[in-house]
């Protein structure tokens, strides 16, 4: 039990996540845990279904605040940030913003303690993975608490480098979207073939699920599995041919650097260049 008292400012679904997993790990107790929000009606359903204290306004929830968690869109944080008077100094701040860097963080509140990372979507069920860092000023106990915090949303990983957490943003971060989008093509592939939408869904499923498992526990290179399942002349080495004269890494490949990219741009960072295709074969 943690026995802080915790303001989430944005009470979206990765809130919702975090208050329901430092409930469920035992945590936190409820009336330990606020939630603010523009919507009153978001508020009192969150209050319903956990026992937190909603707010509408920003400044009344971090005012008894122990840690104050960020947990709005990007494009909303400069204006959350005005709202937010009365942030105690020995306050931890702890942000889940995307694109958000530690020094923008620090200026906009005029705060030192901040803690970034980056969660992903299967944290709404606990099984995310959160790449998070700190400012020099966090404490050994702060970053504890942060890691606690975290935890209760799945794996975390502290890095020391803040760079990393814009590339996590494009991989992690965004993953979840290209693993979607490839569900959806095989499902949609399976369909096109004949299979029921519901069996195409199901076989699609499990067959991803299986295979990441079975990575996990073979812990031999990604390669390494393909190859195996990849006979001279047979099925998968004929799609996978397709698949590669469809440029299939490079699509990926761009589209992460493009998350990349973005990541930064929300930061209001200098953007990289993404290289066109002649660029990296001239490389």
């Amino acid at each position: 039990m943690l026995r802080k008292n915790i303001a989430f400012i944005g009470s979206g679904a990765m809130a919702e996540a975090m208050i329901a997993g430092l409930i469920r790990q035992k945590l936190a107790q409820p009336e330990e845990l606020f939630a603010a929000g523009p919507r009153s009606e978001r508020g009192e359903d969150l209050k319903k279904k956990y026992g937190v204290k909603p707010f509408t306004d920003n400044s009344q929830a971090v005012h008894n605040a122990d840690v104050v968690v960020l947990s709005v869109k990007p494009q909303r944080l400069t204006h959350v940030m005005k709202t937010l008077k009365g942030v105690h100094p020995d306050a931890l701040v702890l942000s889940i913003v995307a694109g958000a860097g530690l020094k923008k963080i620090s200026v906009g509140l005029k705060h030192n303690a901040v803690v970034r990372s980056m969660p992903n979507t299967p944290a709404q069920i606990g099984k995310g993975i959160t790449v998070w860092t700190a400012s020099s000023a966090v404490t050994e106990a702060q970053k504890e608490i942060a890691r606690a915090i975290l935890s209760a949303l799945g794996e975390e990983v502290f890095v020391e480098e803040e760079n990393y957490l814009d590339m996590a943003t494009a991989l992690s971060g965004t993953g979840p979207a290209y693993v979607f989008l490839f569900m959806e093509a095989l499902i949609d592939a399976g369909v096109h073939m004949g299979l029921p939408r519901r069996l195409s869904e199901q076989l699609v499923v499990e067959t991803l699920r299986g295979s990441v498992e079975y990575y996990c526990k073979a812990e031999h290179h990604p390669a390494a599995l393909r190859n195996q399942v990849t006979s001279p002349g047979g099925t998968s080495a004929e799609a996978l041919y397709y698949l590669e004269k469809a440029g299939f890494r490079t699509a990926i490949s761009r589209s992460v650097w493009a998350a990349y990219q973005r990541s930064l741009e929300l930061g209001k960072e200098k953007p990289i260049h993404i290289p066109e295709a002649h660029d990296q074969e001239e490389e």
